[in-house]
């Protein structure tokens, strides 16, 4: 495991365009995972406001964007994974990736809430979306939160 590991990292460190398309399928599914999750997150905190049929219209759209969301997340895993190897040492010893990976948990943790509120919510209670609405406040939140700490995690370490 040890040599396999070392094998990758010289590659990655040798070659601009392993870098590249790794770093590309990194920040891709960021921008769009989490950008469909804040669009999504934003038009769930107007239907909070609007009445039943609103909240219901709005509903209808939450899977196509749970699909987006995971696939760009699974993506988002493999890449991180993959860079992560090229200096395994280094990521383990950093505070700056701890924060991140424990930032990513969370996120992926309110996902969960998310869904079930949003299947609780068909049938309108008012305690589902507010817990939908406290959820997607927490999406938004994490999703810029999980992002800046990549970029500190790439210039603090």
């Amino acid at each position: 495991m040890t040599a396999l590991l070392a094998s990758w990292g010289s590659l990655y460190a040798n070659h601009a365009a392993v870098r590249t398309i790794i770093a590309f399928l990194h920040v891709g599914p960021i921008v769009t995972g989490g950008g469909a999750a804040i669009v999504e997150d934003r038009a769930l905190l107007l239907a909070f406001r609007g009445d039943t049929g609103a909240r219901r219209a709005r509903l209808g759209g939450l899977g196509a964007v749970h699909r987006v969301v995971i696939a760009s997340l699974m993506v988002l895993v493999i890449s991180g994974l993959l860079m992560m190897a090229t200096d395994l040492d280094t990521f383990l010893q950093s505070r700056v990736f701890w924060i991140k990976m424990g930032l990513v948990a969370l996120l992926l943790a309110n996902g969960g809430l998310i869904r079930r509120a949003e299947r609780r919510a068909t049938i309108d209670t008012d305690a589902q979306w507010r817990t939908l609405r406290v959820t997607a406040v927490a999406s938004m939140t994490l999703w810029l939160l999980t992002t800046f700490a990549g970029i500190a995690l790439q210039n603090i370490g």
